[in-house]
């Protein structure tokens, strides 16, 4: 029987490649282009370099790219100054690092913007090209840090969402059968996939029960023929295709059907595949490996809650 081990590193050979990181990305504020200027030429090899010549400029901005590991803005700028923008970009983006310049002393408003929360820093005019690298690189250093504990917290939040109701179903599905499609729904809405299929196995054969459960109706791959889920039964072992159309092995299996990205996961028990669990997506999907050990988890969970659900059933 293959391992957690060896089942994540069949998945990491299929689905990941050593890419190279992108560049944080970076919003500089500032009506006198010339500042603006300065500023990308200082931290465009290290940053993705976003540029805005007022606030309400800015804000479109992050509208159209999202969150920014660090906003530098001026102060004192037209239509709105530098507090009164970043303030505005805290309900959205709580973990993004905003740095003040001021080439004038501000003080309440400066106090004010720090204390609460809505400032990293302030940097005074004209700036230390030094100091400023400084800061940045400590603002850029706490942002990745913010964002993997909040990325943290999630995912141990959806873990704890998904076993809870795999244990639940166990719990509460008056059959075998009946439990099938609240699984399915609950992995489709945990991994944001477009549909999943759960469906049984006996003796290395897939049978007829199952549970489907589709986002807005999307249609759904059937795993009879799909040479992943024959895969998955004979290796025991997860089986990810994260951009089918890419796939010259794959491409001619799903050439009738909407689905771009396909996992599908054994649930084994001492031994035995006792079912099936597919993901799909009609867009190219790449998971983390996190998301792909919550997933091998789980899938052992629900094989635990089958064998309870076969032999008890609630009074």
């Amino acid at each position: 029987m293959s391992n957690a081990a060896s089942d994540l590193d069949s998945v990491s050979r299929q689905s990941t490649s050593r890419e190279r990181p992108q560049k944080p990305k970076m919003l500089v504020v500032d009506d006198e282009p010339d500042n603006l200027d300065l500023l990308y030429r200082t931290f465009r090899r290290d940053f993705n370099v976003l540029r805005a010549e007022s606030g309400v400029l800015a804000l479109e901005v992050l509208a159209a790219e999202g969150e920014v590991a660090v906003i530098i803005s001026d102060q004192r700028m037209p239509e709105m100054k530098g507090t009164e923008f970043l303030s505005k970009t805290v309900p959205q983006f709580p973990n993004t690092m905003r740095i003040i310049l001021t080439g004038f002393t501000d003080v309440e408003d400066l106090v004010e913007a720090i204390n609460s929360g809505q400032v990293y820093k302030y940097i005074t005019k004209p700036w230390d090209p030094n100091e400023l690298k400084a800061v940045v690189q400590r603002a850029a250093e706490t942002y990745e840090l913010l964002k993997q504990r909040t990325e943290e917290l999630i995912r141990a939040q959806a873990q704890n969402n998904l076993i809870s109701t795999i244990v639940g179903v166990a719990q509460d599905s008056p059959s075998l059968e009946a439990c099938l499609q609240p699984i399915a729904i609950a992995f489709e809405e945990n991994f944001d996939a477009d549909g999943c299929v759960v469906q049984l196995v006996e003796g290395k054969a897939l049978i007829a029960t199952q549970g489907v459960y589709s986002h807005a109706d999307a249609p759904v791959a059937e795993l009879a023929q799909d040479p992943l889920a024959k895969e998955a039964i004979d290796t025991q072992t997860l089986q990810v295709a994260s951009n089918i159309p890419t796939d010259s092995n794959l491409v001619e299996h799903y050439t009738a059907s909407v689905i771009q990205a396909h996992l599908v996961v054994p649930s084994t028990y001492r031994g035995e595949v006792l079912a099936l669990i597919s993901l799909q997506w009609q867009q190219p999907c790449k998971l983390r490996d996190d998301e792909l050990k919550l997933i091998h988890l789980s899938a052992q969970q629900v094989a635990l809650a089958l064998t309870c659900t076969r032999f008890y059933r609630p009074v």
